[in-house]
Order: structure tokens, then sequence, then C-alpha cells
């Protein structure tokens, strides 16, 4: 049977998640079908058609679709579920919000967070902050998973020539309505498709420091800038910016991390990172574990000569 990838987009185009799932599609076995779901979304559909490795794109267009609320978009996977072996989400917010919903409605099993898939009914995700793998089986006939997207390479956003076949959008649930949304805007890169982060800690002491030493080096670096949690609970960055096993998982080409000590927490959302560059004054610093390249040197003195000498 075939593979489903719910695909994450903005109605013009693919969010680069959705790339990473098809990867992990692919390896289910099966053909790869995604499904497009939005209002207006005949550019997205367009755009998913050209991923290479995906057979065939379901086009659901409708006005309970416009906003992705969690309870419509359900709705709309369990309507074409029954075809496929294998549903698979980014593990986002957004996925992470539908996915469970989906697995309730077809009364099985959700596999979360899956980083392997050892074969069509086998897979390994972590748990205990990423400190140990558990490989899963599942005997459901068919298998939910939210894929962490940091597992798995990118598929080519072109060469693909799906064949695009609409189907009927689900009438809206009546349990949900969309009242706004208010987005920052940033001409930096969103940290989880950043191919360069440079993150602060608390050492930082205030958020006009965290500015103060980290934004030249961002910009220098063309780099997202990313947090440690103790970093935003203290206020000195905002919610968005953090890594970590309750803020976003990245895995970029580079990540400097100043000033953080090396929680599991936050080891946990930035250790599959290409190349970790950790400065800190503390030798014992558990960041040096893990990284490639380790200074150790007071942040506010390090970090302005590395800006001046790039």
């Amino acid at each position: 049977m075939p593979v489903l990838v719910i695909a994450e987009h903005d109605n013009a185009t693919i969010k680069g998640a959705t790339l990473n799932t098809v990867t992990a599609a692919l390896a289910c076995g099966g053909d790869v079908h995604v499904l497009v779901a939005g209002e207006n979304a005949a550019g997205a559909a367009q755009a998913a058609a050209q991923i290479a490795g995906v057979a065939k794109v379901l086009h659901a267009d409708g006005a309970a679709l416009a906003h992705g609320l969690a309870e419509n978009l359900s709705a709309q996977v369990v309507a074409v579920a029954k075809d496929y072996s294998h549903v698979l989400f980014p593990s986002t917010a957004g996925g992470k919000n539908v996915a469970p919903r989906v697995a309730a409605l077809l009364d099985v099993a959700q596999i979360s967070d899956a980083t392997k898939i050892v074969s069509a009914d086998t897979f390994e995700r972590p748990f205990y902050a990423g400190n140990a793998i558990a490989t899963v089986q599942s005997a459901d006939p068919v298998k939910v998973i939210t894929v962490r997207t940091t597992g798995f390479d990118a598929a080519a956003a072109t060469g693909g020539s799906a064949a695009i076949e609409s189907v009927p959008a689900v009438a809206d649930a009546g349990l949900s309505v969309y009242v706004g949304s208010e987005i920052a805007a940033s001409d930096r890169p969103e940290l989880t498709a950043a191919k360069i982060i440079v993150s602060g800690g608390r050492a930082l002491g205030s958020s006009d420091k965290f500015n103060e030493v980290l934004l030249p080096l961002a910009d220098k670096l063309g780099a997202a800038l990313g947090a440690s949690r103790a970093a935003v609970d203290a206020g000195y960055a905002p919610n968005d910016w953090q890594v970590g096993q309750t803020g976003k998982i990245v895995a970029p080409q580079l990540y400097i991390a100043a000033g953080i000590s090396g929680a599991i927490q936050h080891l946990a959302g930035m250790k599959d990172s290409k190349v970790i560059v950790a400065i800190n004054k503390d030798p014992e610093a558990p960041i040096f574990s893990v990284a490639d390249y380790g200074l150790e040197a007071d942040l506010f003195t390090a970090v302005p000569e590395l800006v001046a000498a790039l």
C-alpha cells in the first residue's frame, strides 16, 4: 500500500519539514503520496508534485481547510487514510497538533518523533531527552507517525513530476474558529530551517547583553538566533528562540553555543548539529562533551574577538 505524507505549506509553497518527512516516507516502502489540504492551495500542490520521490499529490481545497485548524485537517486526513499503510507528519507544532487526533479517530497508537525507519513496521524514536533510543514495532493497520525532521535528509524539492488528484474537502466541523495570528517578522532565517545558529545562555546576564554580544556574530554569519531555556525563562530572549526538548529541535550545519552549560534538556534539541562550537569559561560544562570545537574563555571577550576576526 502507498504511504501518505501530510504537507505543511502556506497555500503557495511547501515548508522544508515536509521534504524531510518525504525521505522518511520513502524508507517505509510503497509509493509516496502527499496530501495538500488548504484553501486556494494550487500553488502548494504544484510544488509538492515537484518533490523527488513523490508519486501522487492529493489536493483538498476548501474554506474549512484555510488555516490548518486541527479539527478540520484531522477529519480530512481520516477521510483518505484508509487507502494507506502509513500516515506521516513532520514533528512540528502543526504536525503534533493534528497527528494525535488522527490516531485517535483511526483507533491506532501514534508513533512519535521517529528518527529512523528500520522496516515498514519497526521504527526508532528517542526518549529520556534523547539519552536512550526505543525500537518500536507496530501491528496497527495504519501507522500514524510524527517524524523528527533532524533525523532525515531533505528530499530534493525539484525533479519530481507527480500527478495531482483533487479529493473532496471536508465540511467545517464547527469545533474551532480562526480568529487571527500575529507573526513576528524577521530578516533572519527561521530557527528550525537555519544552516547556522548562534545560541546564548543565562551567562549573558541580560537581554541587552544578549543582543549586544550575539547579534553582531549572527549578522556576520547570516545565522538564526537561539537560546537555552534558562535564557528564555530569564527574559533574555523570546520563547520562539528556545532550543531544547521543550523548545525547537534543530540540526544546522553549524551551531555556536555561547555561555550555555549544556543541560540535558538543551542537548536534546541540538546535539544532531553537524558542527558544534562551544564557548564557556567553565571547563567542566557538559556542552564540551558534545562539542566538536570547544573554547574555554569568557564569552564577553571571545565573541567580540571572533566577530572582529570574521
